[in-house]
């Protein structure tokens, strides 16, 4: 009877190795492919980002001599010169057009090494809506906040991560084309420090929220279609997570969740 029991516990203990190592291997190989997806993205990131500088430099020519020409028409006074001149207007609005995609690819490209140090979340989140305000509450838009005190600090990159919580809340912004309300709130969960971004607009469909995070998709008139990929990234840089709940008639509310360490809940408590 010992024996079985023996037996029996070797055998749990031996099963328990096995898992131990199976999990430990699938961590081993999630961190491996995480790290290759990373470097291939720095590469591609490098490329993309010194492709823009390349099409920037001759643009800013281009925009320059524009400039110049609209100038010399300043006063034109037969039709053909009216004529020039609305063209020019054309090429110059095109010409910023491109220099605001190519400014916001840029940034979209360099986010692969952060400069990371301990922040307190609400201090980044208070300068953001008093940066946003005037802009928001000019739209007719009520801004809210709940920021509770003594949150866990998080390791950020301060200068990006205000750059994604400007992207949301312009975000906002642009969709209340009637007016609304805005709330923004930080809570702590579980090991995370998170963010909700809030707006009473007027939501959006399944199929819309799938795209909302690809390059380039955009439903506002002239964007660039990066401010929402960017602020995507810039959190998963973080090791964080964004996420979004919205429906039809019902507003959209984004979710960013940090993970924070055990020695800044300490700090932070």
């Amino acid at each position: 009877m010992h024996a079985w029991l023996d037996d029996a516990f070797s055998n749990k203990l031996s099963n328990k190795r096995i898992d131990a190592m199976s999990e430990a291997k699938s961590t081993s190989d999630q961190a491996l492919q995480q790290a290759r997806f990373e470097e291939q993205y720095r590469d591609l990131a490098s490329l993309a980002g010194g492709l823009a500088h390349e099409i920037k430099n001759p643009l800013s020519t281009i925009r320059m001599n524009v400039q110049l020409l609209a100038e010399d028409l300043a006063d034109p006074q037969t039709q053909e010169q009216r004529r020039a001149l609305r063209k020019i207007d054309v090429v110059q609005r095109e010409c910023d057009r491109l220099s605001e995609i190519l400014d916001d690819f840029l940034r979209f490209a360099r986010i692969t090494e952060l400069n990371l140090a301990p922040v307190d979340v609400n201090g980044i989140v208070e300068d953001i809506i008093e940066f946003s305000r005037p802009r928001i509450e000019a739209a007719g838009i009520l801004l809210r906040e709940d920021l509770p005190p003594n949150l866990p600090k998080v390791r950020l990159d301060a200068d990006l991560f205000r750059q994604a919580m400007l992207n949301l809340l312009l975000n906002a912004e642009s969709v209340m084309k009637s007016g609304g309300e805005l709330i923004v709130q930080t809570r702590k969960s579980g090991s995370d420090v998170a963010i909700d971004v809030i707006d009473t607009g007027p939501g959006m469909t399944a199929e819309l929220k799938e795209k909302i995070f690809k390059p380039f998709f955009s439903t506002r008139p002239g964007g660039t279609g990066l401010g929402l990929p960017t602020t995507k990234r810039i959190v998963e840089a973080h090791g964080g997570q964004i996420t979004v709940d919205s429906e039809p008639g019902k507003g959209t509310a984004f979710h960013i969740a940090i993970p924070y360490a055990k020695e800044e809940a300490t700090e932070g408590s």
